[in-house]
């Protein structure tokens, strides 16, 4: 072999190991591109928790409005209606489920829609079932003044019963016209149990069922009052 073709087989040598060393250069300065600065991984972080906290806020909101619509719900209690039983301020967990597997009961202290205005709750105690007529006096018609009593008539009772109450002070008498009410289906007469200071069904009329949210279930707050309710008895 000639020294001119040594020398060309050198420098061809040469040229691919440059190659190779370009090569390898290129790949390494790729992988390193690679890498996130450290402004974009910061970035990269912030990113990922806001998502995740949007995924958690969904699922929370998937969670809780079903259970707010069908299952119970806070309500926060405005006004005197309700004394001696409920203040000003109380915080009630009221229960929307009961109603869905099963029918009001007499005694029940409900939240319900406002029939005049449905975007205002009230919180009052029923009275009066469907198919029941509901006096304020003993004979149960127009004749009679009201005595201070609240008298019901219905199957079980054709004439008139007087309610007991217990839940309210003994000298609590209930002022209304002396006209008896008559309920059809799905009719309810309720009452606050402040009975000198409540706007009820005396005022504007029988409460449609569809206007009931739900019964009281428990008052959270004061915590001095914390407890279940339960329904008195007749």
């Amino acid at each position: 072999m000639s020294h001119f073709e040594v020398s060309l087989r050198l420098v061809y040598i040469n040229y691919r190991k440059a190659q190779l060393s370009i090569i390898k250069f290129y790949f390494v300065d790729a992988e390193e591109n690679k890498k996130p600065t450290e402004t974009g991984g910061r970035l990269n972080s912030v990113g990922a928790f806001i998502w995740d906290l949007v995924k958690i806020l969904i699922i929370a909101l998937i969670i809780i409005i079903p259970f707010r619509r069908y299952v119970a719900e806070p309500f926060v209690v405005s006004g005197s209606s309700m004394l001696p039983n409920f203040h000003n301020h109380d915080y009630l967990i009221v229960d929307r489920f009961s109603y869905i597997a099963g029918n009001p009961q007499r005694g029940d202290v409900i939240v319900l829609l406002y029939p005049k205005d449905v975007s205002q709750f009230f919180i009052k105690r029923i009275i009066g079932l469907p198919g029941e007529t509901v006096c304020f006096n003993k004979y149960c018609n127009t004749d009679g003044q009201p005595d201070g009593h609240v008298y019901i008539v219905n199957a079980q009772h054709p004439e008139a019963w007087q309610l007991s109450e217990s839940y309210l002070p003994s000298n609590t008498e209930t002022s209304s016209s002396p006209a008896p009410v008559h309920l059809a289906s799905g009719q309810y007469f309720v009452l606050g149990d402040n009975r000198t200071g409540s706007s009820d069904s005396r005022v504007w009329g029988i409460l449609p069922s569809d206007d009931i949210v739900g019964k009281v279930w428990v008052k959270i707050y004061p915590f001095s009052d914390f407890g279940a309710f339960h329904t008195p008895s007749y």
